[in-house]
């Protein structure tokens, strides 16, 4: 009998509900209705925050076993929720700006936060599919949106040939762990899984294969080497309030995703995926800090920069334990935090009223707007990871789990990338405080960036002080992965 129970499920079919609302009210509302659907997409990412936040902790499946929540997933969803309302909102000053005036804009973005929401709680192939490519296609029209800009339309063309790539083989992958092990259901699988493993069966050959293709998949979604060849031609193209929102909560949502994938199902298959999420662990490590050494558009440096730091967030799933899950969790929440202030700054760069990207734009910032350069010498400081800064505590604990790990050369390669990243980190603090401004960038600041570049930047030099319930819950999180 199928299981209709949807209280677990109550977030997600609000959202769902919301949106549709929301399409709607745009359609009949017509012209001038972006701003007030924008602001009611933020309502509505709020008030399913709040009812997350405030359901039950226990263990719940929904819509006959393809549907979980726990600990883990409440976690994530309030990260990814929190960067998708972050990002929306910084996007109506820009949206006015640049005349994009359509109400799909903000709707759109929020169906893309539906699909992460249900691939963070994916407990079947199946369903992590249909998030998948709920959050993707919506990515692409986004990406894409200003179809007056050739840069935009050419970003939104790439990401959806390379992202349909990248589906097709998750899809193989799905089909080949289907076809040697006889189930979809994440479950299954690792009672598939542990029951070779108790009778000392060697796991199929295909079924690795399938493994391989699988994380393939799941890898091209966070960017990671060797399926990074999107990112910077994307980040770039795309509005800027979109790049904030691709650098954020799907980073997040694909990330949880192959953590629940990797740890659940195929945790009995540790060996055999270890040495690949090492590899390009390492790779993305290494890619970031030397590929964004010589970059002149911000966004650019920024696609590298995520790459970079995708590949330290792998660093805690190559130890393969909780301490590593905790990590992780720990960091993508900082990470979140960095990217939404940086892209603030980003999207206050403008010089007599049109957007500029260029990093030499940013000369002499420090004498014509201090305390926005202040803000983001904080968050340049705090991505290269130098204490105190919140940045330097995510890097501590996904190398402190590499090396209890015995990984000891995934963790030595991971601080000199990080000390070889800090140079154009760095470098942005140079320009802004000690270079003379070719041309003074506009000082007008709107207030919801105002507040976002303020939060932002306190969040990173005050972690400690809230360090503890950060912490307390990522390894409630991890500890609910580990659990069974």
């Amino acid at each position: 009998m199928i299981s209709l129970d949807l209280t677990s499920a109550l977030p997600e079919v609000f959202l769902a509900c919301a949106a549709m609302v929301l399409l709607m009210l745009g359609v009949f509302r017509r012209a001038g209705s972006t701003r007030l659907v924008l602001v009611l997409t933020v309502v509505v990412l709020a008030v399913a925050l709040l009812l997350i936040v405030f359901s039950p902790d226990d263990r719940a499946l929904a819509f006959n076993g393809l549907f979980v929540t726990d600990n883990f997933t409440a976690y994530m969803k309030v990260l990814v929720l929190l960067g998708a309302a972050l990002t929306i909102g910084m996007s109506l000053g820009y949206i006015e700006r640049e005349q994009m005036d359509r109400f799909e804009f903000p709707v759109l973005m929020l169906f893309a936060t539906l699909g992460m929401l249900a691939m963070v709680s994916a407990n079947d192939l199946i369903s992590l599919y249909l998030g998948l490519e709920l959050q993707s296609l919506s990515l692409y029209v986004i990406t894409a949106f200003r179809r007056d800009s050739v840069r935009s339309s050419e970003a939104g063309l790439k990401y959806f040939v390379l992202g349909a790539l990248s589906s097709g083989m998750l899809l193989y992958g799905s089909s080949m762990v289907y076809g040697f092990a006889g189930s979809t259901n994440f479950e299954a699988l690792a009672e598939v899984l542990a029951a070779d493993l108790a009778f000392g069966r060697a796991p199929s050959l295909g079924l690795i294969v399938g493994l391989v293709f699988l994380l393939a998949g799941l890898a091209f979604k966070v960017s990671a080497v060797p399926f990074h060849m999107w990112t910077p031609d994307v980040y770039e193209g795309a509005p800027t309030p979109v790049t904030a929102f691709l650098a954020s909560a799907p980073k997040v949502a694909a990330m949880a995703l192959i953590v629940r994938v990797m740890v659940g199902p195929f945790g009995d298959l540790f060996e055999q995926w270890q040495q690949i999420v090492v590899v390009i662990s390492i790779g993305s490590m290494v890619l970031g800090a030397f590929a964004a050494i010589n970059q002149t558009n911000i966004k650019r440096l920024m696609a590298y920069s995520s790459i970079g730091h995708m590949g330290y967030v792998l660093v805690g799933l190559a130890a393969g334990t909780e301490a590593g899950v905790l990590g992780i969790v720990v960091y993508l929440a900082i990470y979140l935090i960095m990217n939404i202030g940086t892209f603030a700054c980003i999207l206050c760069m403008s010089q007599e009223g049109r957007m500029v990207e260029r990093i030499e734009d940013l000369k002499g910032l420090g004498k014509s707007n201090p305390l926005m350069a202040l803000a983001l010498t904080i968050l340049m400081f705090s991505m290269a990871g130098i204490p105190p800064l919140a940045g330097f505590f995510g890097k501590y604990f996904v190398f402190l789990a590499a090396i209890k790990a015995g990984l000891y050369a995934l963790a030595v390669i991971g601080v000199l990338a990080s000390v070889v990243g800090a140079f154009y980190y760095v470098r942005i603090v140079k320009l802004m405080y000690f270079e003379e401004p070719a041309e003074v960038l506009d000082r007008p600041i709107g207030a919801v960036l105002r507040l976002m570049i303020t939060g932002t930047s306190l969040a990173m030099v005050l972690f400690l002080l809230v360090a503890g319930p950060v912490v307390g819950g990522a390894g409630a999180a991890a500890a609910a992965l580990f659990a069974g």
